[in-house]
């Protein structure tokens, strides 16, 4: 016990560095009132220290307690005067799928023919979200986990910082003023409030790895606090300054996946992940127009749905933004499981077709 106690001290005081340049990063993007300053301050900040030769720590354990406290906020905008467009949301969620079907024809034939990447490295290199799920599986394929984890960060690293700058263009959505009041950064919830999120979260995070979810840390936690919520045992809310550390460590958390990285010696797999990225977003951004001229449909909301991204990082944005977190965390948990149901199917019909 307290050798396991020592070594994840040991653990959080390596860390506590790369949190600082993180957290460093995120206050000078909130004092230039930059969109999402804490997420994209800390992301930016650790990747150029990470691109420069730094020898930055992850998060570790603390991610997998961050993706908590954000599934615990997701399942929070599933309250009890949420309006549900049943035939907008699954016609929507049809399309979503289509542009999945899509990304992953457009990811695998890219990296084949023209990143020249095997079929396995192929395959899960262009799987669109769930990169921590889609690494295990990878690991047990034979494919090569530096070019698949290179290519996953890349993406969601163009995805964060594009995102700010395109959802203002389509003019459905105002970017909310970064707040300075002390009683917004200090306001904390009631013993109550506090006992029935942390509930939510224990509960949640049991729940997601008994039904084996993707991603079972984040979705887990937040169908509990759906029901919570929807339920109307409570609207508790999380406080903004958790808020806040919650987008610190997921910038941080894309960030150091870049450490170690020499640009010299992986200069052609940044290069074709960044390719491959934007044409990953120009489908997503293509499917996100059809979906609101044929439902209706937010085209932000949209957007951030369709993306290619993580699910963590993308259901943050949109739950920072208030573009209908609930829409969003739907459409990237159904992709999410159907692609991990999917991808050794795929696998062994592409073996089939290659021999």
């Amino acid at each position: 016990m307290n050798n396991t106690l020592t070594s994840r001290l040991a653990a959080l005081g390596r860390f506590l560095p790369t949190l600082g340049l993180g957290l460093a990063g995120g206050a000078i993007a909130f004092r230039l009132s930059l969109p999402l300053p804490w997420l994209l301050g800390a992301m930016i900040a650790t990747t150029i220290a990470s691109l420069g030769g730094s020898r930055l720590r992850s998060p570790g354990r603390g991610r997998k307690g961050v993706l908590v406290v954000i599934g615990v906020m997701l399942g929070s905008a599933f309250h009890q005067g949420l309006n549900i467009d049943v035939a907008a949301w699954s016609a929507s969620l049809a399309i979503m799928l289509l542009a999945t079907a899509v990304m992953m024809a457009f990811s695998v034939w890219f990296s084949r023919k023209v990143a020249g990447y095997s079929l396995e490295t192929s395959l899960y290199a262009g799987v669109p979200g769930g990169v921590s799920t889609v690494t295990l599986m990878a690991l047990e394929s034979g494919a090569d986990l530096r070019v698949v984890g290179m290519t996953h960060a890349v993406r969601i690293l163009i995805l964060l910082l594009a995102i700010p700058l395109a959802l203002p263009l389509f003019g459905h959505v105002s970017m909310p003023e970064n707040r300075t009041d002390i009683a917004h950064w200090l306001w904390l919830p009631n013993a109550m409030d506090t006992a029935w999120l942390v509930a939510a979260g224990l509960a949640g995070a049991w729940l997601g790895k008994l039904l084996r979810l993707p991603s079972a840390l984040l979705f887990g936690p937040a169908l509990a606090s759906a029901a919570l919520h929807l339920s109307g045992v409570s609207d508790a809310s999380v406080p903004p300054t958790l808020i806040a550390l919650a987008q610190v460590l997921i910038g941080v958390s894309v960030g150091v996946r870049f450490t170690g990285t020499s640009l010299a010696a992986v200069g052609h797999t940044l290069a074709m992940g960044i390719i491959q990225a934007l044409g990953l977003v120009v489908i997503a951004g293509l499917a996100a127009w059809g979906a609101q001229l044929l439902t209706g449909t937010s085209i932000a909301a949209a957007l951030l749905a369709y993306m290619p991204g993580g699910a963590p990082e993308l259901s943050l944005v949109a739950l920072s933004l208030g573009i209908d977190p609930a829409f969003v965390t739907a459409h990237h948990l159904l992709r999410i499981s159907l692609l991990v149901l999917c991808l050794p199917l795929l696998l062994s019909a592409g073996r089939r077709l290659s021999t």
